[in-house]
């Protein structure tokens, strides 16, 4: 038996995993625990243990269980009440968008183990990225997955009461702040969590004292804190997706997991985690020579982008009160989504190379082309933060941010900058 700040409560192994589902006749649908024929633990992060358990007919489930600590660090406690926000956001977010999430078979709140479809068949996308493999119409489902969750979680497509209540059932605020760190505040102050390589600490010290960029991230720390907007996913990057191409009577499939860092947030911070992520992994193609590569992994930035708003459009006139919510709203609330997407963007990009929780587009790479990728990175997210506060043309920013990166990868930058507009 584990301790918590909830309680005491037993940690599943595999043989535990099986006993777990024989216990639970709720689950006999999903998996025929007499035939269980393989217990795979598949758990690679620091915060659960996630076991895939499949039957000889071929049935299938994943059992996720929060732990009460950081796993690198058990002296570092972590509420397993971070199981509870994602079972929520799984629940809304699977009506809101069908498809776009894992299939919740049950979520047992005394142990934090949340019953889940087995998407076996899937791979995350961010280990496709790096392979160089493209997953075409991937960003577009996770656009349209941003618009579905925020237009009917908001009080744009809910009934104001009934939205008020489930964003006080949905505050999250031990995984909120461990964002507010390490996100929005770390990268850009000297602080232990920071790792870099020695040959970027001119261009990290350069980010971190301009005054353009504090004053962007600090406003956006206030927005993240402030702005309840809808149930966001709160962790929506290349690593939290999983992606399937179709094929043999399989259709193609995106789903985005893992929200355990769902709150109510502000919409362009799900979009921004998301461009952040493309443009790492543009800073790999192009460190890795290949330009093709890089520019269709920028294009996501349109695609995911061009879908939100198409998608957004399409349930406007769903909308909950047209009374006052005329189209004029709808403009504006576009140009304030996009312009925090463009600096929730910065910051996760920054993050990635100098604070905690560095991604494996960048450390994969060899030290030498990592610098270029990495320093690619920081410029990349310099330019994001010194766009205008409007609502940019994808297309051209992808552009600027592709000439960033090459000139990085090739040398031609020796220490932070960014091109600015001619």
């Amino acid at each position: 038996m584990e301790e918590s700040a909830a309680g005491a409560y037993e940690l599943l192994d595999p043989e535990r995993a099986i006993a777990y589902v024989a216990a639970r006749p709720e689950l006999a649908a999903h998996l025929d625990v007499s035939a269980v024929e393989d217990v795979r633990e598949l758990s690679d992060g620091n915060l659960n243990l996630v076991f895939l358990l499949r039957d000889r007919s071929g049935g299938g489930l994943v059992l996720k269980q929060a732990l009460p600590y950081v796993r690198v660090d058990p002296t570092w406690p972590m509420t397993p009440e971070r199981a509870r926000h994602e079972a929520l956001a799984l629940r809304l977010h699977g009506e809101l968008a069908p498809g776009g999430v894992p299939a919740l078979y049950g979520f047992d709140a005394g142990r934090y183990v949340l019953a889940l479809e087995d998407l076996s068949d899937h791979v995350v996308w961010r280990t496709a990225l790096n392979r160089g493999e493209r997953h075409e119409g991937a960003a577009g489902d996770l656009g349209r997955y941003v618009a579905r969750t925020a237009f009917g979680s908001s009080v744009l497509g809910r009934d104001p009461l009934e939205q008020k209540l489930l964003l006080a059932e949905a505050v999250n605020p031990e995984l909120c702040q461990i964002t507010e760190d390490l996100v929005l505040t770390e990268p850009f102050v000297e602080h232990d969590h920071n790792t870099y390589l020695p040959q970027l600490a001119d261009d990290v010290r350069a980010l971190a004292a301009d005054p353009v960029v504090r004053r962007r991230i600090g406003a956006a720390k206030v927005a993240f804190m402030t702005k309840a907007q809808a149930l966001l996913h709160g962790d929506l990057h290349t690593g939290s997706v999983l992606v399937r191409a179709g094929g043999d009577g399989e259709p193609r499939s995106t789903r985005a997991f893992d929200s355990e860092f769902a709150f109510y947030g502000p919409i362009g911070f799900d979009l921004g985690t998301l461009w952040a992520n493309f443009v790492l992994a543009a800073a790999r193609s192009l460190a890795l020579d290949d330009r093709a590569q890089a520019d269709w992994l920028l294009g996501l930035l349109d695609e995911s982008w061009s879908a939100f708003e198409s998608e957004l459009r399409r349930l406007w006139p769903q909308r909950h009160d047209p009374r006052i919510l005329d189209d004029t709203v709808l403009e504006d609330l576009l140009d304030e989504i996009a312009v925090d997407t463009l600096v929730f963007a910065a910051a996760e990009a920054t993050r990635r190379i100098v604070g905690f929780a560095k991604v494996s587009d960048i450390e994969s790479l060899p030290e030498d082309l990592r610098v270029g990728a990495a320093r690619g990175a920081l410029a990349a997210a310099r330019l994001l933060a010194h766009e205008p506060v409007r609502r940019p043309d994808p297309r051209l920013l992808a552009a600027r941010i592709g000439d960033v990166l090459e000139a990085a990868a090739s040398g031609g930058m020796s220490s932070l900058g960014y091109l600015k507009r001619p």
